[in-house]
């Protein structure tokens, strides 16, 4: 384990790796805004955008939009995981959601890197699936999965929701893929899982941002989104000082107990299978329901080792512990908001406010209190 650094970063820098261009306006502008609160966490001196070529301090603290590939990292001087808030990768592929399942049998195509033992050493902690990376490998992997009822389609890439369709047939498989793209099926791939339409989605995860750590579980909410799409609404966290050891300790639900357990495990397969992958944030979905034929399940759905939805209340809730030695246990509420007046909580923090050009008026806040009542095992799905 490494040792958290006490040293104060002279500056965080803001790390968007050239995506600027095709980044909405309000992930910008939450990824600055959070950036914002780290800085104030660490007292260090504010915020720069990371600038190609500058030389930066050796104490910087580096806050990227994206996992960082190895090259990456090496490159702007990010070496553990007390450099950065989020992950580091030795392949790509390993921060998406591929890494979850195994490839259909007899598959044609693979990326760098690949495990086929990973998918074994995984099954009983993910829902049934396959990953592909082409169009037959894909039919294949859902004509497997056909006979269990409807299958999930799911885009690598996709975030809070996004990029998801449950598939009804091979005609509407191959619908999706030639949308996709040989060639972006080729270089990202594509998820067929078990589609669950009753379920409950736990978030669990664990985050340092040098001496401060805390780990987490809490469930996540769904909302409509300007476009009446059902997305990611925030997720609302029981966060308690140190890590997932001191989670395990305090009392919360049974099935919320099970996905920390469940997501424990997974995050341990994934350390050991890849010795490069270094992360300080690390979140996991973890999915609890049944499918059409009453069969329950649960598996994590997807890893996060970046800044995301509901990295709000996790600073938030570090915040409330640098404040507090004697606070161990606070709940933290991420909240995105669409449309217009929104409803915002007495003491809320507002990260971003505004109009997206793509996604419309966004809101978006954490809360943090006291009190250990945030895990409500309600279907979100």
């Amino acid at each position: 384990m490494h040792t958290p650094s006490s040293e104060t970063p002279s500056i965080v820098v803001v790390y968007s790796g050239g995506r600027n261009a095709a980044l909405a306006r309000h992930e910008i502008e939450t990824q600055r805004a959070l950036a914002g609160r780290i800085a104030a966490l660490l007292g260090s001196n504010g915020c720069v955008e990371f600038e190609p070529g500058r030389a930066y301090p050796p104490q910087r603290y580096f806050v990227p939009v994206d996992t960082l590939p190895s090259e990456v990292a090496q490159q702007i001087g990010v070496t553990s995981d007390d450099d950065l808030f989020g992950g580091v990768v030795p392949f790509p592929f390993i921060a998406t959601k591929v890494v979850v399942h195994g490839l259909p049998p007899g598959a044609s195509v693979k990326p760098d890197g690949w495990d086929d033992s990973l998918a074994d050493r995984l099954r009983h902690l993910v829902l049934p699936g396959f990953s592909a990376f082409t169009a037959d490998d894909a039919h294949a992997a859902a004509a497997l999965l056909a006979g269990g009822g409807s299958v999930r389609l799911k885009r690598p890439s996709g975030i809070g929701g996004t990029g998801q369709a449950v598939i009804a047939d091979r005609r509407e498989l191959a619908s999706q893929l030639k949308d996709m793209g040989a060639a972006t099926l080729l270089n990202e791939g594509v998820v067929l899982e078990r589609n669950l339409p009753s379920l409950t989605t736990f978030s669990v995860g664990e985050v340092h941002v040098r001496a401060h750590r805390a780990s987490y579980c809490g469930v996540q909410r769904l909302t409509r989104n300007n476009h009446g799409h059902s997305v990611y609404g925030g997720s609302d966290l029981v966060v308690v000082r140190g890590g997932l050891d001191a989670l395990e300790r305090t009392p919360i639900p049974p099935e919320a107990r099970s996905s920390v357990e469940c997501a424990r495990e997974f995050d341990a397969v994934i350390r050991s299978a890849f010795p490069g992958f270094i992360a300080s944030r690390r979140n996991y979905d973890v999915a609890s329901g049944i499918d059409e034929y009453g069969h329950r399940y649960r598996g994590v759905l997807e890893q996060s080792w970046r800044i995301g939805g509901a990295s709000g209340a996790e600073i938030g809730a570090l915040q409330a512990f640098a404040d507090d030695p004697a606070l161990t246990t606070v709940c933290a509420s991420s909240v995105e908001i669409y449309g217009g007046q929104p409803k915002v909580p007495a003491g809320a923090c507002i990260v971003y406010q505004g109009v997206d050009a793509h996604s419309g008026l966004v809101t978006k806040l954490y809360t943090v209190g006291t009190g250990i009542d945030a895990i409500k095992e309600e279907p979100s799905g």
